[in-house]
């Protein structure tokens, strides 16, 4: 839970000392080991084993619904297994001057390394299975009683693999991650593009609070909240910015899916974090044919 203090001296008008952290400081996806079980529980390893023998008959586990399914196998893909990461991490606390917008990089580190910890494993169960890929991805925060600071960080995906040995991995190495459905990842890849890897951003902001006499003489008019503007604006540019940058580290043409997430996980209602995630992509042939859209009529009441 963040603390918050006074300024020493007199108040600054809200907004005007925006802090942001320096680029190199920025959150930043680490370096990935292939074959590592790093991190990874021993019943989590035996689960990976039994997938192991459930592969090799040709028994598979899947959160792919039917149709997806279906149209993943279409695009040359077989699913392998389920496929999750864990990480249970205590988020802690930083100052924030109460009057000041500032980017809080000790909360914004913490929820980023979280999630790659989660990612990463996830991605070592997918490299165990021989997976080229991982489709479908879900990244999901949960809470519990037994830890007001604590948080759940979950990646879980369905691991697939080339039918024909074709490389589908991201230039990295790492299995390419993706949290498109299995009716876009199979559209992506018949008009000529492949995933590399679910890239994401993020910036926790303390957005400043406003003195008495500030808020007096706005009851009743209508203007512009200036520094609530510059605030959410600048938190969010870092965000996309920073989402932006991994997919760049990847080597891809670009997004998609792109979106933004605002929560306030619990810190106060001028602390929010802004999470960017989406799908970067590469181009895998220059002839690209766009399928022309069909109309669907649904025959249901």
């Amino acid at each position: 839970m963040p603390l918050f203090k006074r300024p020493d001296g007199p108040p600054d008008d809200p907004g005007t000392q925006d802090v942001a952290m320096p680029p190199e400081a920025a959150p930043h996806a680490e370096a990935y080991r292939a074959g590592s079980l790093e991190g990874i529980p021993a019943s989590g390893r035996e689960r990976i084993e039994r997938m192991k023998q459930d592969v090799a008959r040709g028994f598979f586990t899947s959160d792919l619904s039917i149709n997806e399914f279906l149209l993943v196998k279409q695009a040359g893909f077989e699913p392998l297994g389920l496929v999750l990461g864990s990480s249970i991490y205590h988020i802690g606390f930083q100052q924030a001057m109460w009057n000041q917008n500032q980017e809080l990089g000790v909360l914004t580190q913490a929820m980023y390394h979280a999630r790659e910890l989660a990612m990463t494993r996830m991605e070592e169960e997918a490299d165990q299975l021989g997976a080229d890929g991982i489709v479908g991805v879900r990244l999901d925060i949960g809470r519990y009683e037994w830890g007001a600071d604590l948080a759940e960080f979950i990646a879980v995906g369905t691991a697939v693999k080339h039918r024909d040995g074709e490389l589908h991995r991201a230039p990295n190495g790492r299995p390419f991650t993706s949290d498109l459905s299995g009716q876009d990842f199979s559209t992506l890849l018949r008009s000529g593009y492949r995933p590399a890897g679910l890239v994401m951003g993020n910036c926790v902001y303390h957005v400043a609070r406003q003195g008495m006499m500030a808020s007096f003489r706005q009851i009743g008019r209508n203007l512009e909240m200036p520094n609530f503007t510059q605030a959410l604006y600048e938190a969010r540019e870092l965000a996309m910015g920073r989402m932006q940058t991994e997919a760049e580290e990847l080597q891809s043409n670009g997004i998609v899916g792109a979106r933004i997430v605002e929560r306030s996980h619990g810190w106060g209602s001028h602390v929010i974090e802004f999470f960017a995630i989406g799908t970067a992509v590469l181009t895998i042939t220059t002839d690209h044919e766009i399928e022309k859209p069909a109309l669907v009529l649904p025959v249901t009441g």
